[in-house]
């Protein structure tokens, strides 16, 4: 078998405020190969996002080591986490973060002009992701003009533009209703299909039945990982 794309091994994070310990993530262990579609599943203030936090390299462990593509995470500096972030990691949100002043194609684009990709192969690969999530006939609207579920699709394309090794979704479904909800998911889906490696965060077991794995949590500790029984095509 391959290496791991992704190796977390006792992770543990402890936030300190007024001299208070709070353990958001206590001893926490798993791997995810490459084109796996992982879901980490828990209650509300379990640790979920806080550990995705730490994957998207957002955060840093506590304790614990954390290997991406084979290189570990551990000790980088700020500067390195960012280069990292911007050529390995796309992310989604459960808010959108689209910037309400530009179009959809700008928004999908950023990402690339702020890696300095050349117009040319700007233009192909927005193009591209916005075929791939069904958004290439509003490139020119902006996210005003959209529905919840459409800027969720554009949030969705910006984050694939860079070609990332893992795509962090947290809670991508939580501002939608169940329509779009489920046209998201049916996305995401459909990327992994493609060979994409997703970790998603949710609390809604609707969804997280749909990935190939469940890591779940229950306060800041794991507690197992399981296999759905059924999932959708």
């Amino acid at each position: 078998m391959t290496s791991p794309l992704i190796q977390v091994e006792h992770v543990s994070k402890v936030f300190l405020t007024d001299e208070v310990e709070t353990h958001a993530l206590s001893d926490i262990s798993f791997n995810i190969h490459q084109g796996e579609f992982v879901c980490i599943a828990g209650p509300s203030g379990c640790g979920k996002s806080t550990l995705l936090s730490i994957l998207g390299l957002l955060d840093t462990p506590t304790k614990g080591s954390y290997t991406l593509n084979g290189r570990t995470m551990t000790g980088l500096s700020p500067a390195e986490r960012t280069r990292v972030r911007g050529s390995q990691i796309g992310f989604v949100f459960q808010s959108f973060n689209l910037i309400a002043e530009m179009t959809v194609k700008e928004n999908v684009e950023l990402p690339l002009q702020y890696a300095r990709v050349t117009a040319a192969e700007r233009h192909t690969r927005v193009n591209e992701v916005l075929e791939a999530v069904g958004m290439a006939h509003r490139a020119n609207h902006y996210p005003s003009q959209l529905s919840g579920g459409q800027q969720q699709r554009v949030a969705v394309a910006r984050a694939l533009v860079s070609r990332p090794a893992i795509f962090l979704a947290d809670e991508p479904t939580g501002n939608l209703d169940s329509t779009h909800g489920h046209a998201v998911m049916e996305l995401l889906q459909r990327l992994h299909g493609n060979g994409s490696t997703i970790c998603m965060v949710s609390h809604d077991e609707r969804f997280t039945e749909l990935g190939d794995r469940i890591i779940r949590l229950r306060d800041g500790q794991q507690v197992g990982a399981s296999v759905p029984d059924l999932k959708i095509a």
